[in-house]
């Protein structure tokens, strides 16, 4: 998936992508996703994996910033304090977050029946963007089972566009929605992954830019206010051995893939960023005081920043990319990039 090779557009990457050229490409990731469809209704679910194990008892390594902070997610701030991931994130609508949070509560609590017990409570992610424009967001759509069939269906493969969580999302004056691509690094001889997937709902009519090559889509796409609203979460992966500490690193890069497809972070729009690595686990439980990790040169990082930017890039295009046009709630309409692209 991301962007087919004969799409036509030229993001001009230095880093070869993975077999999928999906965040999945990171072993043991998996992305599930609930779609609803039907008249007013164009919302979803989708839940990242980080790995096939249980992710309470064996927390991944995370860091995540807000780069602009008028969003409603949860979990940001314990991931700043400790520097870990102990659930899957969650991404839905504004509106739907409480019942998210309630239902991935549910879902940890029933793999763990030491939390709030024999132990603390559970740190659950939920992040969300407004899809308001196309979806009747009033009515409280997203159920509990929703999320709980999300995380259930996960796999490898998985549909971007207007799909799960992106079912209803606008992004530059088009159809925006889920992206997803990876890319592939060398390290003292071995290979590693990098993969990203976004829920892409930001950004101005007028101000797309693929490639470097600016895109007019003040016309054919939902009509905007000329602002720069909306929201984006973007959620970085990998397999190479990193620190909390860059980690965050990692997460900020994420700002720069925003500006190259043409956003600049404006005042209405939720900008989050939240990346791991599957390479340093942490146990919940342990005999130990003293804990050993690996991290990365911090010299030599700069083709993970390089790497981790450009699958950003990817995957916002691809969301538009892949995106169908949709017709929304009060008729309001969504131009596919396809569609336009065609006209």
């Amino acid at each position: 998936m991301g962007l087919p090779d004969n799409c036509g557009l030229d993001l001009k990457s230095k880093w070869p992508h993975g077999n999928l050229n999906l965040i999945t490409d990171v072993p043991g990731i998996k992305v599930g996703q609930i779609t609803k469809k039907q008249g007013d209704i164009n919302t979803g679910v989708t839940a990242i994996l980080p790995h096939e194990g249980n992710i309470f008892k064996e927390k991944v390594m995370a860091g995540a910033t807000v780069i602009n902070g008028f969003g409603k997610s949860t979990g940001i701030l314990q991931i700043n304090e400790l520097g870990t991931l102990e659930t899957p994130i969650i991404m839905t609508n504004t509106l739907s977050v409480g019942t998210a949070y309630t239902a991935l509560a549910k879902y940890m609590l029933a793999q763990n029946s030491d939390i709030g017990v024999e132990t603390g409570t559970v740190n659950c992610v939920v992040t969300e963007c407004n899809d308001g424009p196309l979806n009747d967001i009033r009515g409280f759509h997203i159920e509990e089972e929703d999320v709980f069939s999300a995380l259930d269906n996960a796999a490898k493969q998985f549909d971007e566009g207007a799909a799960g969580g992106g079912t209803g999302m606008t992004c530059l004056g088009l159809k925006g929605g889920i992206g997803s691509s990876s890319r592939i690094i060398s390290a003292d001889g071995s290979k590693y992954t990098i993969g990203s997937i976004v829920m892409a709902n930001f950004g101005s009519a007028g101000n797309l830019v693929v490639g470097g090559q600016h895109f007019d889509t003040t016309k054919p796409g939902l009509k905007a206010s000329g602002k720069d609203t909306g929201s984006i979460i973007m959620i970085t992966a990998t397999d190479v051995p990193l620190s909390e500490r860059q980690l965050n690193r990692v997460a900020k890069r994420a700002m720069i893939a925003l500006g190259r497809v043409g956003s600049y972070c404006g005042n209405g729009s939720g900008d989050i960023s939240i990346a791991f690595t599957t390479a340093n686990k942490i146990p919940h439980y342990s005999t130990s005081d003293i804990m050993q990790y690996r991290m990365f040169y911090d010299e030599n990082i700069d083709r993970i920043f390089e790497a981790s930017v450009e699958s950003i890039e990817e995957s916002i295009i691809s969301a538009l990319y892949h995106a169908e046009t949709t017709v929304g709630i009060r008729g309001k309409v969504a131009l596919g990039l396809r569609s336009f692209l065609d006209a």
